[in-house]
Parts: C-alpha cells; structure tokens; sequence
C-alpha cells in the first residue's frame, strides 16, 4: 500500500513536470518545439509507465488478499453427518468439493470420487465446479476484465433470457380535477441473452498436481482469469452477436456521438461535444473507455481556459479521469485510425452480461502424458449486449479516402 501511494506521488509530481516541459517550450503561436517533443514524448511515457507499474501492484495486491482467504468450505457439522446441498445447490456440499479436488490431484478411491461427482456431469462429460471454487473462478475474471466491472451481470441456470426494455418513455399529461387520465404512450419490446460457449485449456504438472502445499485452485483460478477475462473483454468491445457475445461497439451497441475531423488525432472541441452528446441522466455514472496510445495523446489537449483535461488519479485504486469522470483503459479499444470508434463515453451499467451458472472441467490424462502434464479443459456460457444504446456514445475518427 505504501509503495502504491509513493509511485502515485511521484506519477503526479512528473506529470506536473511534464506540463510544465510543455509550456515552456510552447512558441508564441502555440506549437510546442520540435526539439522539445521528443523529450515530452518520453516523459509522457513515464507517466504512463508508473500508470502501469501502480495497476500492477495493485492487482497483485489483490491477487495476495485472494491467496490468503480460505479455498475450503469450512466443516460446520458433526463428523460422520450426511452432506446436504447449500441453498438447494448439489455442488455446494463439501462431500462434492472434496471429491472434485481429489480427482484433478487423482488420488483417492475412484469409485467413491465417480459417485459424489454424478451430480455436477454435464453432457459433455465435464464436471461442475464446486459451487464456492465457481465463485474463486469469476472473481478472477473480474480482475483481469476491466468491461465486468462496469458492466450489469445477471446470473442464468437457462440457456437464454428473455429482458423486456421500455422503447419509448411515454408522457404525463396536466388534467383537471375530476378529468379523466390519458393512457399512457409507452412501449415496451424484449431483447434476449444466450449463453455462448467459451473454453480454454490449462496444463498442469504432476508434480504439482501432487503437491498437497501446491493452492492449486488459486493457481487454476488465476490461470482461468487471464485467458477467459481476456477472451470476455474482446467480446463485450469488438463481439459480432455470432457465436459470442455482441459488442458495445457494433453498429447496433453504443450510439455514435461524434464524428471527429481528422483520421489520426482528437481535439479538445470534439471531446467536449461526445460528452454533451450522451444525456445529463446517463453523465452522472458515465466512465471513459479508450486504449493507452489515445490517453497518450489526450494528455496534451487543454480546455478553453487552458486547463489539462487529463488528470491523473492519485488515491488507492482511483482511476485517473477525463472530464471529471473516470478514464479507464482496454488494449481491446480500437487504434486511433480512419473509420474506427476509438473513445466510449457512457454508463456502462446498460451492458448486461448473462453468466450461465455451472462451469465445468474436464481431465485431460493422455494428452500431455509425454511432458508428463495434465491438461484441464475448462468451459463456461456467457453473453453479452447494450440493451440502452442511448446509454453510451461514441466518437468515430473521420472515414478514410
């Protein structure tokens, strides 16, 4: 924590040195010196990169607070008691959680482990996770997927689910006393969310498979995370609606706000008109969402009363802010290029994400046999979309020749 705060100090005490470069090399007609935008240009990248060392403190930060919870449900009932499910949920008794860490360590009976496990086989042969490593595996999506924490989750035991969604407000009338009210206008259409299938593999040492010091479900939670987070948060930017989850950024997601004039670069006026693009209602939680190269070039545009627009954030796990609203990152945002929606300006909370309860895994025993390995076939069903297009605006670069 300590460390975090004093590269926080000195992220802002370099920025203010940056600026300061700035201004002084800044001519009379408002161009800064050639030969002064290389040494910004690096100083601007220190910046970014204690950005970058201070996010990843903090998520290991994080990571360590996990490591130390407990990964096992604790024995409550008397020795010899009859494992009843918790909350209805077969998966969440802890006769199921022992076996199914004893077969991914493959020890233990064999018959035994297949009996307690009959309850959570899927179709395709896979196990249900145990209920409380379920909710190891989606805290660590919600780490490495930056859109999750933004984004409005809703949790489905069905394939699909159905969300009714007003398409128009309707209005109040002013009556007499005595006088009949109008009906009202409103309408109301429906969209829907599947459940897209998403896997991935992990491979596992036997070695450490049998190394009873070894937190396999942290390690495995972790792995899970990185790889499935980082598929998620494409989707939920960059997704088609075909066979995944659709993207804020396809034509029928985030609304565009702003065209900008050039193919390359942004301006001060064309970011002030994508905030006033979204309405007063949705400001209030709105956040920012680009990828690093445009912060990069955002850090130079001032106000009209020549104020930086860009502002470092300077508390524990503050994010820095545009605007006054939070300005977050995603290496999935598109490059600042002709044609392409570079900057999101919305609340993010009307991106509803339908997680399908039930993850399952799958024992792999010959496949990595030779590098004396075993491979863990993970897989899990989630969607995806903007259900309130008006929700989120867009600037779009200009389009090309």
């Amino acid at each position: 924590m300590t460390k975090i705060m004093e590269l926080r100090g000195k992220r802002a005490a370099l920025w203010e040195q940056t600026k300061a470069h700035l201004e002084k090399h800044r001519g009379e007609n408002g161009i800064v010196a050639p030969e002064a935008v290389e040494q910004y240009n690096k100083m601007a990248g220190d910046v970014k990169a204690l950005g970058d060392e201070i996010a990843r403190l903090e998520e290991q930060e994080a990571f360590e607070a996990q490591l130390a919870n407990p990964t096992r449900i604790p024995v409550t009932g008397k020795p010899q008691a009859e494992a009843k499910p918790v909350s209805g949920s077969p998966t969440a008794t802890k006769e199921y959680y022992d076996a199914f860490w004893k077969m991914i360590r493959r020890s233990g009976d064999y018959g035994e482990i297949r009996n307690a496990l009959s309850v959570g086989v899927d179709t395709e042969g896979g196990y249900t996770v145990p209920d409380e490593f379920e909710r190891q595996l989606i805290e660590a999506l919600e780490e490495n997927n930056i859109f999750r924490g933004m984004a409005h989750i809703i949790h489905t035991s069905s394939g699909t689910r159905k969300i009714p969604i007003a398409e128009e407000t309707g209005e109040a009338s002013w009556i007499d006393e005595g006088e009949e009210i109008p009906e009202t206008t409103m309408t109301f259409g429906q969209t829907t969310l599947s459940a897209y299938k998403l896997g991935t593999m992990i491979k596992i040492s036997n070695e450490l498979l049998h190394d009873s010091a070894f937190d396999l479900a942290a390690y495995i939670s972790r792995r899970f995370g990185v790889t499935m987070g980082n598929a998620e948060e494409n989707a939920f930017i960059n997704g088609t609606g075909i066979s995944q989850p659709l993207g804020i950024l396809d034509d029928a997601g985030a609304q565009v706000g702003v065209t900008a004039a050039s193919q390359t670069a942004v301006t001060f006026d064309e970011i002030y008109a994508l905030y006033y693009a979204l309405k007063s209602p949705y400001r209030k939680k709105a956040t920012f969402l680009c990828n690093e190269a445009l912060v990069l070039q955002m850090m130079t545009i001032k106000d009209a009363n020549d104020n930086y627009i860009w502002k470092p954030g300077l508390g524990i796990a503050e994010p820095d802010t545009l605007l006054n609203r939070p300005l977050k990152t995603s290496s999935y945002m598109p490059a600042v290029e002709a044609g392409n929606k570079v900057l999101l300006f919305g609340d993010m909370s009307y991106y509803w994400i339908a997680d399908r309860v039930g993850r399952t895994f799958r024992r792999l025993n010959e496949l990595y046999a030779r590098t004396d390995q075993v491979g863990f076939m993970t897989t899990q069903r989630v969607d995806g979309k903007l259900i309130l297009p008006e929700a989120v605006q867009v600037l779009q670069m200009a389009a090309g020749a």
